[in-house]
């Protein structure tokens, strides 16, 4: 396969030292950038030497005091880092564990999150058995009620620590999560206590007035957020019947003094310490700086992208040999299976693909109103596609184009009290949505100035797109999960890019999400049926409209999207330049504006020719195509051209021109009428299949071998399942030419490839997937050029 530069947006057509030794640290920096085939590769040979140390009964080496410990800590390495619940290494593991009684409280909480992450139902005795040990090891009074120590207190299990005390919250969140009922004193006091340890400067240390590290800080942030989720009851609130959302906000004052502090001390060479000689356990201070980062939604650690340069320094500093680390401070250094297991879960869950980012367009908290509902949106998706993903927030005042929004596909807006960003926001925000990016928004809490406001930019940056009702027969009603209409809301959609690429409802969604908070409030009978349907409404129309504007396919996170500026050639004269006109018809002519200019710039950048990304139109009734050796046409619906127009095109090809078209996802109405259109332009010819032998399809021209390529098939699922799955299928190309004088003049693809060169994947449209669908245009192009 050869690598491809794909632009989408018509606007612009698109070792026992206790730091990292110095060595490893300048050629990650030197590297150019970590790719994510370098992550994948790191982590296979990772993964290699963790699976090779696993001894027959299923177990690695574990400290003789923390029984299941180490097996539990790699067995979630493995899991994290993708290797499949079923692999002999992860059943043989469990099989290890559930004969282990672990009675530490690492070693506790690190198989409880085992035993939650594979099988919870098969094992939700364990978990609940497991969940009651740990709080009872809690520190029940005296200056450090709330922690934990390493074990029980009644036996000697010393005197609590930060360390100890986040693995248990860790552990009992995820017990919570599948059904095991933990105390509200055991959150309170660990609350209380994590609250009172919190540093002057933000930090906190291992120990209560301890100076703060990087790694306590980051356990401080992870505990709090723990427990005020499970005290609090968010900022939405039942009331029988009745659901008050937009509930005045808790300032998360802890909090966000943690990750100032972060901020303004973040490095990734050194776990930082405010009391001098830090340094120690730097993978188990990466592997917290992940977790705060993804429970948090936060890309940047004040100005450290934290993933992308974590990922450099580790891909560097990886044993080439063995595929271990070794980290900084006794235990990682003494202990590859530690430190390995603690890089790879950095690896693992911090490259988690983003699905949905929100956008931060104020100072005050309107632009947030529900402060846990992508989050909880995002866990509903993942149990739906069976895929770990993640969210973000993107701060629209740090984004300096259109490719940093672009990390993201789908872009969350909610609000009350209006939408006020500056013009050059605004033309960002167009530019990513016709680079494909997609909107998905709200008018919270009766939000009329929200609204108001959404409206008219939406107006100013697409002037020629309407909104519109989404009707019943819209992929967004049910493409995952179907939606009672009972508790449906409106749906306005705003088409452009070939698909609708602006979802927004004027009434509450968000308000919803945040009320689904752990996995068992939908089986709670305390809570009203009809708050409980409205929250499975909100969670399918959440659904349904990520799959609908992903079509389930993510981007790695540390994939670099490009869009070039290039306008192509600057020669007033156009001479030697390779030029395509756009034929105008009734059909939707011009339905995906920015295919024709991708699929000239990906042929024209292939032979390293001059090209012109400019898409004049013609319209057949003049003279005017014949300066054109080649024509383009596209649509989504019926057409028909006139006696003049048949004439004109007729002529046109019979004297050597060529005419290259493609049916937007796979229309059925536009394709009768092509067909029709050339039958009775040409009676005595007829378009028929293009064979696979066809030179046009291989390398002779200077394009790419595209005889086996990858078609995207939307099916309806079964009954069981209900919504849309997209069937992915190899095969050869279906393209139909037809011939003249032994010439091949035509040729037309009756399924996709201008959506794909414009929007990329898209859940209900039959063609090919980007990669495939610029490779047969430019063999195609290249092909007429050449004749």
């Amino acid at each position: 396969m050869f690598p491809l530069r794909i632009t989408s947006c018509p606007a612009l057509i698109v070792a026992i030292l206790l730091i990292v030794p110095p060595a490893m640290a300048q050629r990650a920096a030197t590297r150019g950038g970590v790719t994510p085939q370098n992550v994948r590769d790191s982590m296979d040979k990772a993964v290699r030497y963790l699976k090779s140390t696993q001894r027959q009964d299923g177990s690695w080496p574990d400290y003789a005091e923390f029984k299941g410990g180490v097996t539990s800590l790699v067995t979630l390495a493995l899991l994290e880092a993708g290797v499949p619940k079923d692999d002999p290494a992860i059943q043989k593991a469990l099989t290890s564990l559930r004969s282990t009684r672990a009675d530490k409280t690492y070693a506790l909480a690190l198989q409880t999150m085992v035993f939650c992450a594979v099988d919870p139902q098969k094992d939700l005795q364990l978990i609940k058995s497991n969940a009651a040990l740990l709080e009872s090891y809690q520190i029940q009074s005296g200056e450090r009620a709330g922690l934990w120590s390493y074990g029980s207190p009644r036996e000697g299990g010393g005197g609590g620590d930060n360390s100890n005390s986040q693995f248990a919250l860790l552990a009992l969140d995820e017990a919570a999560e599948h059904g095991a009922e933990i105390s509200e004193q055991t959150w309170r006091r660990a609350f209380l206590r994590w609250d009172s340890m919190q540093n002057g400067s933000g930090s906190w240390g291992y120990l209560p007035n301890a100076p703060g590290t990087g790694s306590m800080t980051c356990a401080g942030i992870t505990s709090m957020i723990i427990t005020t989720k499970r005290l609090e009851s968010g900022d939405a609130e039942i009331n029988g019947d009745r659901v008050n959302c937009c509930v005045p906000l808790k300032q998360d004052s802890s909090v966000d003094r943690g990750f100032d502090w972060l901020a303004r001390n973040m490095t990734l060479r050194t776990n930082p310490s405010e009391g001098g000689g830090g340094g120690n356990s730097l993978l188990y201070y990466l592997y917290g700086i992940e977790r705060v980062g993804r429970l948090s939604g936060r890309r940047f650690m004040g100005t450290h992208d934290w993933y992308r340069e974590g990922a450099e320094l580790l891909v560097a500093w990886q044993d080439s040999l063995d595929g271990t680390w070794k980290g900084t401070g006794v235990v990682e250094q003494s202990n590859p299976l530690v430190s390995t297991s603690f890089a790879l879960l950095f690896l693992a869950k911090g490259r988690r693909p983003v699905l949905v980012s929100k956008l931060r367009y104020t100072a005050n908290q309107d632009w947030n109103p529900h402060r846990h509902d992508l989050n909880n949106l995002n866990r509903h998706v993942e149990s739906l596609w069976q895929q770990k993903m993640t969210w973000q927030v993107v701060d629209v005042s740090a984004v300096k184009s259109a490719e940093d929004l672009l990390q993201t596909p789908v872009i969350w807006i909610s609000g009350k009290d209006g939408f006020q960003i500056t013009p050059k926001q605004e033309e960002l925000l167009g530019q990513y949505i016709e680079a494909g990016g997609f909107i998905f928004a709200e008018a919270g809490c009766g939000g009329q100035k929200f609204d108001k406001d959404f409206r008219a930019m939406l107006k100013r940056i697409l002037p020629d797109s309407q909104f519109r009702l989404l009707p019943p027969d819209h992929p967004v009603w049910f493409a995952e999960q179907a939606v009672s209409p009972d508790f449906a809301v409106p749906l306005w959609g705003l088409d452009a890019c070939c698909r609708t690429s602006v979802v927004y409802t004027p009434q509450d969604l968000s308000c919803y999400w945040e009320l689904y908070g752990s996995r068992s409030f939908l089986d709670d009978d305390n809570i009203s049926i009809k708050v409980r349907n409205q929250v499975t409404a909100a969670n399918a129309i959440g659904a349904n409209v990520l799959a609908y504007a992903t079509g389930r396919q993510l981007k790695d996170k540390l994939e670099r999207v490009e869009l070039t500026t290039d306008g192509g050639v600057q020669d007033e004269l156009g001479r030697n330049v390779l030029k395509v006109a756009k034929i105008q018809h009734l059909g939707g002519s011009d339905d995906a504006p920015a295919a024709l200019a991708n699929m000239v710039r990906v042929a024209g950048e292939q032979l390293d020719l001059r090209f012109d990304v400019e898409k004049p139109m013609v319209t057949l009734q003049d003279d005017a195509h014949q300066f054109y050796p080649i024509l383009f046409m596209h649509g989504r619906r019926d057409f028909g051209f006139n006696s003049k127009q048949r004439k004109n095109l007729k002529e046109y090809l019979e004297r050597g021109g060529f005419l290259f078209a493609d049916s937007i996802c796979a229309s059925k109405p536009f394709t009768a009428a092509f067909r029709r259109e050339i039958a009775a332009i040409f009676p005595d010819a007829k378009l028929e299949a293009i064979p696979i032998d066809h030179p046009m399809l291989s390398t002779a021209y200077g394009g790419f071998d595209v005889t086996n390529v990858t078609l995207n098939d939307p099916q309806t699922r079964n009954s069981n399942e209900g919504g849309l799955k997209s069937v992915r299928r190899e095969s050869s190309p279906e393209l139909e030419g037809l011939f003249i004088n032994n010439r091949l003049a035509i040729v037309f693809s009756p399924n996709d490839l201008s959506c794909a060169m414009e929007s990329g994947a898209s859940l209900q449209c039959k063609g090919y997937v980007k990669e495939d669908a610029a490779r047969i245009a430019t063999n195609v192009l290249l092909y007429a050029m050449q004749q």
